[in-house]
């Protein structure tokens, strides 16, 4: 997907605030935001989220023989020895603050990870993550400082409630519980993402926070599963889910939200069911309906119309600065 508007328009500088609505920062330099170009954090946003449904897609498959606490044990752990090895980070040097987000950070992870596995385990793959979105949905608008985002979380949300037959009364009701738990989770990871991503240089934070999640989450799927975590094939299985869904996409995420609000980044998280959807039908072979096509087609009008608000905002102020001219869309 690409957002033409968007192409010759230079990112925005990334961002200082401590609050994740915020939005870009004036104050930077340098021509490292403008290598990226206005499409950059979308497309990390837009790669990370189909990375992480095809890896959820996987996991369905592999819970007969882990169990979902086992699955998302496995997905966890292997994420964040990887991550731990190639990133290396400094435990030293970091104020309480500091390891107080990166903890927050990891608690929402895990509890995510849990709760949307336990999700899954009850209810098919799309419903689970179109409840999900919900989340991100509701912070995109009380994040928001501006109407319109509104008016694109609606349009996302009819998209959502569309692709989810119109209702839900058909599902089990605990895997309904556990799908907006974890679309609440969601929401509080989106924030501490981005605080982490502040905080922390490189992969650092995302690095810590995923032993947190990990060590939260290991415990209780060696009690579901035991022995079975350690068959050969389940491992094989398991790492394959772990970078597909862990260690790609929350690192894509991670530096897409050091360039996007919060808000609009929220609202870009619901094309998540549109790829859930997607990665059902050709892993899963669950066909899609043409209300199905419609609310894909909705979420994405609505993504779109995130990412053009908040790129004409951004071109906006930086001519109001003098930093760009009205007619190349360059600095000046």
């Amino acid at each position: 997907m690409t957002t033409p508007s968007a192409a010759s328009t230079p990112s925005p500088a990334p961002r200082t605030s401590a609050d994740p609505a915020a939005g870009p920062s004036s104050g930077a330099t340098g021509d490292s935001p403008r290598r990226w170009g206005s499409l950059g954090p979308v497309g990390l946003v837009l790669a990370g989220g189909v990375s992480v449904q095809f890896g959820a897609a996987l996991a369905v498959n592999l819970m007969p023989r882990a169990g979902a606490l086992g699955v998302v044990t496995l997905r966890l752990a292997m994420a964040a020895v990887l991550m731990v090895v190639v990133c290396r980070p400094k435990l030293r040097g970091h104020s309480r603050a500091d390891w107080g987000t990166v903890v927050a950070f990891g608690v929402a992870m895990g509890a995510m990870n849990g709760l949307f596995y336990q999700a899954v385990s009850r209810i098919p793959l799309g419903p689970a993550v179109t409840l999900e979105v919900l989340g991100p949905l509701a912070l995109s608008v009380l994040a928001s400082r501006r109407a319109v985002n509104v008016v694109w979380a609606a349009l996302a949300l009819a998209g959502v409630f569309l692709l989810g037959g119109g209702g839900f009364d058909g599902l089990d009701p605990a895997g309904v519980g556990f799908a907006l738990g974890a679309g609440a989770m969601w929401a509080a990871y989106i924030v501490f993402s981005a605080r982490t991503g502040r905080r922390f240089p490189q992969a650092d934070g995302l690095a810590l926070a995923l032993v947190v999640a990990a060590a939260l989450i290991t415990p209780l799927g060696i009690a579901e599963s035991g022995s079975k975590l350690l068959v050969p094939t389940t491992l094989g299985l398991g790492a394959a889910v772990a970078c597909l869904s862990s260690v790609l996409p929350y690192t894509l995420e991670l530096l897409a939200l050091r360039r996007l609000p919060a808000s609009t980044f929220a609202i870009l998280m619901s094309l998540e069911p549109a790829l859930a959807a997607l990665a059902g039908f050709l892993i899963l072979h669950q066909s899609l309906s043409l209300p199905e096509v419609l609310a894909i087609a909705l979420v994405i009008a609505a993504s779109m119309g995130a990412v053009r608000t908040q790129v004409g905002r951004g071109g906006r102020r930086a001519r109001r600065e003098g930093r760009v001219t009205p007619e190349s869309g360059v600095n000046a």
